[in-house]
């Protein structure tokens, strides 16, 4: 079991820091943002996500090439993305040049300035992944399966944006986001490596400690539910792509590990999970199916994807709703749920011996639950889970509280 001890600190400014001590050559580090595509306000859909791709475009102190090169020519590698309420800007690197990654970081977030002509070659870039993503059906009916869920609130519409927002977002709106939103008491610095963690911190407060104290400027609002839909789109393809699902309570819940576990039974990795085992190998049904709980600061959600014959489809979401009606209706005997929680525990071992799930977990920890959960931790309040929890995360998916939409 990994036993890396793990440190924290806080800026004066109120950036907090967290290390995590490996024995690796590797290291990691970045920041954590709490700001996401439900931070954009209408008419500005897509800049959250643009930001992620023009902050790399240049600084008062380096042009878009050296920031490209900076840790590509030491073997590293600096990287982002979005989700619909974070950011992750970080860099994997040898760990003797931990205080360039750190440099280069704060050189990010704090100095940006977002050249026009950078700006007008990276929209094309932007507005091409969005066009080819609306080409994917699998990928597609997710986005629009949320938009449908969250109608009428900042998290019904995609990560991606708009084309017509897209279009008019300016180097002062992508300064403005950055300056609200990428402050010290938004954000957390997150570290994986050998390095002694009081010089970590000590670097972190070289390059960021003069960083504002200004508090971010966040219009959150919990999204109002939305009556269970059925909707069918035909777009003319000989396979269906479906998506089932329904809202859960958030990241908070003391339903959250039920709900993980449940997610995990449901339609998890192993080609042993109950959908996969029903819908693929005794009723040959879908060719693929999953599971994704996705878990926010107010609310979160199930979401089931079926990839099948469009004849298929009907069947396929009757053995769904037989399934979570018994899972909600019927408490699962001990021995059974004893079997899930060791897979489940077992998953969670494996991927705790990456040394990027380590960073990204660090970072999403600390910034927002104030602390990162270890494997240990998170495998007892799994082992915890009773056969009444798994009976009322299942609830949430009963028959007549599931949504859908298919692409066919």
């Amino acid at each position: 079991m990994n036993n890396n001890k793990i440190y924290y600190e806080t800026l004066p400014n109120g950036l907090a820091m967290v290390h995590v001590a490996t024995m690796s050559q590797v290291a990691w580090c970045g920041l954590a943002v709490n700001a996401g595509s439900r931070d954009e306000d209408e008419g500005q859909y897509g800049l959250a996500h643009f930001v992620e791709h023009t902050i790399f475009k240049g600084t008062l102190h380096r042009r878009s090439w050296h920031i490209l090169n900076r840790m590509e020519s030491v073997g590293g590698e600096l990287n982002a993305y979005t989700t619909k309420e974070g950011t992750m800007l970080y860099s994997v690197f040898p760990e003797q040049h931990l205080k360039r990654a750190i440099d280069l970081l704060a050189d990010l977030v704090q100095w940006s300035v977002f050249p026009q002509e950078e700006l007008d070659r990276e929209r094309d870039v932007v507005l091409e992944e969005a066009a080819s993503y609306r080409d994917t059906p699998s990928d597609a009916v997710f986005d629009d399966f949320e938009d449908l869920m969250f109608v009428g609130s900042q998290l019904g519409h995609n990560i991606l944006g708009v084309k017509e927002d897209l279009e008019r977002l300016t180097s002062e709106d992508c300064m403005r986001y950055l300056k609200t939103l990428y402050v010290p008491t938004n954000m957390v610095f997150f570290s994986v490596g050998p390095e002694r963690p009081e010089r970590v911190f000590s670097m972190v407060e070289r390059y960021f400690g003069a960083m504002s104290h200004s508090v971010a400027e966040r219009h959150r609002s919990v999204p109002p539910t939305v009556a269970p839909f059925k909707q069918v789109i035909e777009i003319g393809t000989h396979q269906a792509h479906t998506v089932v699902g329904a809202r859960v309570p958030d990241r908070n819940s003391p339903l959250r590990y039920a709900l993980m576990l449940l997610n995990n039974i449901l339609g998890g990795p192993g080609m042993n999970s109950l959908l996969n085992v029903e819908l693929r190998e005794r009723r040959g049904y879908v060719y693929s199916v999953e599971s994704t709980l996705t878990l926010l600061s107010d609310c979160g959600w199930i979401s089931i994807y079926l990839g099948c014959d469009p004849d298929d489809v009907r069947s396929s979401m009757r053995v769904i709703d037989r399934i979570t009606n018994r899972l909600s209706n019927e408490l699962l005997p001990e021995r059974r749920l004893d079997a899930y929680k060791r897979q489940y525990c077992g998953q969670l071992v494996v991927a705790a011996d990456s040394a990027e799930f380590l960073a990204m977990n660090a970072g999403r920890g600390l910034l927002y639950r104030g602390q990162v959960a270890t494997p240990n931790e998170t495998i007892a309040r799994i082992q915890a889970v009773t056969p009444e929890d798994i009976a009322q995360a299942a609830a949430y998916l009963s028959a007549e509280k599931l949504s859908s939409l298919t692409f066919k």
